[in-house]
């Protein structure tokens, strides 16, 4: 069976006629649009009329953007050494760079206008983008001059863009050496990590020591390419008036500062619940002094649960229908039109993505599929990444553009699905493997994400003095596991390259992408803890709340679910379910 994607409904090739022709469309729409804002952004004369011609303009122009990125992202992410790939890649970032000066010219426009209120009530498109036209002006005070954005955007290109694709290069290219039942192998990152999933304890140690000494040969370069992106955030936040990073990332993310302290202070006060979890696994499996980190996903219960990609897609899609009709045709959909690249392959990159393309109304999904409950499992989070974008297919492209927390709604909300699906008709060995698969979800979203959080949190605050070097790096990191771990692992056998395979890290737009899981899982507990009670009713209101995910704050969209996201109570009460199932995992063992 098929298990790569095609790219065919964006463009054939590279040297596609299509794709040469709406090349040379995008870079004719740009120059028309920066000459528009130079001649007419001067003045405010005609000013609602300049904003409508703005955001028409905005949508088609991006439209083309997205369409041309997502051809050679997509590619690329499947051939690492894709030089055209690459090349368009770049070409799309000088693009970017080039709408810099009118879109700054813009935005400072707008935020000198004085009856915006009244512009936007009397137009019915400025309406329609009004949460984003009044972000637009709040975010202006952040900007810098208009030759400044413009520097920035053009030393990014050779700077954390650079890095990042360099880090991508690196560990997408990485064969790891490892002898597997007496014979010496090369295989690629992301297969010896799905090794951590192996019912023989001997196979996931040798991974986890073969993973642990492959990443020899790449962590120097992997630490100059963190400290350069990294370094590059500190000053341009510093630069824009922020106070730190972390603030451009709870601003970007539409959240604010009470909602991440309650979030955080609540996982804080579950993580003792984690340790019971991970000390009786320990226990399970005969070890004394705590869980060594290659066992956090050997599975527990004599049943091992496999699936083939056509069970796998058959399992999803019957599940997802007894939530929806609307959700189940478009998984099916999915797998039927080659949406998803699911094998593992030298070149290819690691873990698993959605990218929802607009333009198309369609998305592409990658994962590198094993057959494991959890490589099922992540193939319908992915999927919930999709149907988040199908529901905003209606919205224009600017209104369909939501921050990274609320980003895991839909994705973890299928994984649920499933899961409890699962559940349903399991034996008592079944269910046991089933709840203790689940933890380990759970365990890495709660506590594992919490030592991400405190590594990189530590990481910004060093490297304002001064580069950090690898060695310093694997000991932050480690630190940030024995804090946040405890006792409920053995600190003889942690992960101190977590921060080298892990790409968040290097995505110099979207620093601290580690909380949003965390907020994603526990606020999905919330919102299926309703779907339990309310059933059937439930369905439209929750395709709803995606729909708007890209037009409000998050504080707003959880409002209209009747959630309130500053109450630390709302986030205990999401973890008090996953305490059930800790509790239950103890009872069935």
């Amino acid at each position: 069976m098929e298990q790569r994607w095609s790219l065919n409904d964006l463009y054939t090739s590279f040297e596609s006629e299509e794709f040469t022709k709406e090349y040379e469309l995008l870079q004719n729409k740009v120059e028309i649009y920066k000459k528009w804002a130079e001649e007419n952004l001067v003045s405010q004369e005609k000013a609602q009329e300049k904003i409508e011609f703005y955001l028409n303009n905005y949508n088609k122009m991006m439209s083309l953007v997205t369409k041309l990125a997502a051809f050679a992202r997509l590619s690329l992410s499947v051939e690492a050494r894709n030089i055209r790939a690459l090349q368009v890649v770049e070409g799309m970032e000088k693009v970017m760079t080039e709408l810099t000066q009118p879109n700054v010219k813009f935005q400072r426009w707008l935020s000198d206008i004085g009856n915006i209120d009244e512009i936007i009530a009397s137009s019915d498109i400025i309406k329609e983008h009004e949460f984003n036209i009044k972000e637009a002006i709040e975010n202006a005070r952040y900007l810098l001059s208009e030759q400044e954005e413009v520097v920035i955007s053009r030393m990014k290109q050779t700077g954390s863009s650079a890095w990042t694709k360099l880090q991508e290069l690196l560990t997408s290219t990485l064969l790891v050496e490892i002898n597997l039942k007496g014979e010496d192998k090369k295989l690629p990152l992301p297969v010896v990590r799905n090794l951590a999933f192996d019912p023989n304890p001997e196979v996931r140690k040798t991974a986890y020591y073969a993973e642990l000494k492959s990443y020899e040969k790449i962590v120097d370069s992997s630490a100059s390419a963190l400290n350069g992106i990294k370094g590059e955030v500190i000053n341009i936040s510093r630069m824009r008036g922020y106070k730190s990073p972390l603030q451009v990332t709870l601003r970007n993310s539409r959240m604010d500062e009470e909602t991440l302290n309650a979030l955080l202070q609540a996982m804080v006060e579950y993580h003792p619940q984690f340790r019971r979890y991970l000390k009786k696994k320990s226990q399970i499996l005969g070890y004394q002094k705590g869980l060594p980190f290659y066992e956090l996903f050997a599975p527990i219960g004599k049943v091992s649960m496999q699936f083939s990609y056509q069970e796998a897609w058959e399992f999803i899609v019957n599940n997802f229908r007894k939530f929806s009709n609307k959700l189940a045709d478009f998984a099916d959909h999915a797998f039927k039109n080659r949406w998803i690249d699911a094998e593992p392959r030298e070149g290819k990159r690691g873990g698993a993505f959605c990218s929802n393309i607009h333009p198309i109304k369609q998305s592409r999904i990658l994962s590198n599929f094993d057959g494991s409950f959890g490589n099922m499992t992540t193939l319908a989070h992915e999927l919930g990444h999709g149907y988040h974008g199908q529901c905003l297919f209606d919205q224009t492209l600017m209104n369909s553009r939501y921050p990274m927390p609320i980003a895991e709604t839909a994705s973890i909300f299928c994984e649920n699905i499933v899961v409890n699906a699962a559940l349903e008709k399991a034996t008592r060995e079944e269910r046991l493997a089933i709840i203790e698969n689940d933890l380990q979800s759970s365990s890495q979203t709660i506590v594992d994400i919490y030592s991400r959080f405190l590594f990189e949190d530590e990481v910004f605050k060093r490297r304002e003095k001064s580069s950090l070097p690898a060695k310093e790096l694997n000991e932050i990191m480690l630190n940030a596991q024995k804090e946040v771990y405890g006792d409920g692992l053995d600190h003889d056998f942690l992960h101190p390259y977590m921060w080298v395979n892990k790409p968040h890290y290097y995505y110099p737009d979207s620093n601290y992408y580690n909380f949003p899981y965390a907020f994603g899982e526990l606020f999905v507990k919330g919102l299926y803890a309703q779907y339990l009670k309310q059933g059937d009713a439930f369905i439209k209101e929750y395709d709803r709340l995606l729909s708007i995910t890209g037009r409000h704050n998050l504080v707003d969209v959880a409002r209209t679910a009747g959630i309130d996201l500053h109450s630390i109570e709302f986030w205990r009460s999401s973890l008090s379910l996953i305490k059930e199932s800790i509790d239950e995992f103890i009872s069935l063992t």
